[in-house]
């Protein structure tokens, strides 16, 4: 089945241009040039991914609503991977949009061939190649690897195909300290190229799905001066 994507970008020639390489990579591909109309697509045509300029204008109607308004809204009620576009240099920036959800981030100008990789490297992560099934388990919480759901109890935890990858990757290392650098490429693959930071961001929006307490963890443990690590079983 063909994949679909989502470009919600206001540059008329980028939007034209990042539509081209994903057309040549077999996407179907949908555009958008303002929040409202992006959020309206997401909803209707169901996308595998979107591709979702931070800085975005108005709307035709005047609705003022940005990149990060359209993640924080969608992220409230999917987990469709994001990927984020920022003209602004500023870690801070774009760690934001991380913070709100999103699964990757692009700096302008950047390389259509690149984005067309992350793009693919994220939907791996949502639709892994293996079909051999594989549970884990630590306490009340319970991460089907083959089916990509993961529950507190009996309580569904919608998370974010980087937070899966992260949460699956230290429950399989149970007990060992990871280093970022570590998480970046067992989550994320070795192809990935973002800042180590971006995981503390990562662990930080999965501590709250997941913890009783996320100031008080007690699964996903910081290892001072190394990284990260899921606390051995009691």
């Amino acid at each position: 089945m063909t994949q679909k994507v989502l470009v919600v970008e206001d540059e008329m020639k980028i939007a034209r241009w990042v539509r081209e390489y994903f057309e040549k990579a077999g996407f179907d591909v949908l555009l958008a040039h303002d929040g409202p109309t992006g959020l309206a697509l997401a909803r209707g045509e169901r996308p595998d991914i979107m591709i979702l300029d931070i800085m975005l204008p108005h709307s035709p109607s005047g609705e003022p609503m940005d990149g990060l308004d359209v993640c924080r809204i969608i992220r409230r009620e999917s987990d469709l991977p994001i990927i984020m576009l920022t003209a602004r240099a500023e870690e801070v920036d774009r760690l934001i949009g991380l913070e709100l959800g999103a699964d990757d981030y692009v700096v302008k100008p950047f390389s259509p061939r690149e984005l067309v990789a992350r793009a693919k490297a994220v939907l791996r992560r949502v639709r892994p190649t293996t079909t051999r099934e594989e549970i884990l388990r630590a306490g009340h919480l319970v991460v089907d690897v083959t089916r990509r759901t993961c529950a507190y109890g009996d309580e569904a935890v919608e998370l974010t195909p980087t937070e899966f990858e992260l949460l699956a990757t230290l429950m399989r290392h149970r007990g060992r300290p990871l280093t970022r650098a570590q998480l970046m490429d067992f989550a994320l693959g070795e192809t990935y190229i973002g800042y180590e930071r971006t995981i503390d961001v990562h662990i930080r929006n999965l501590r709250r799905k997941i913890e009783p307490d996320a100031s008080n963890p007690t699964y996903v443990e910081t290892v001072f001066g190394v990284g990260y690590r899921f606390a051995d079983e009691e």
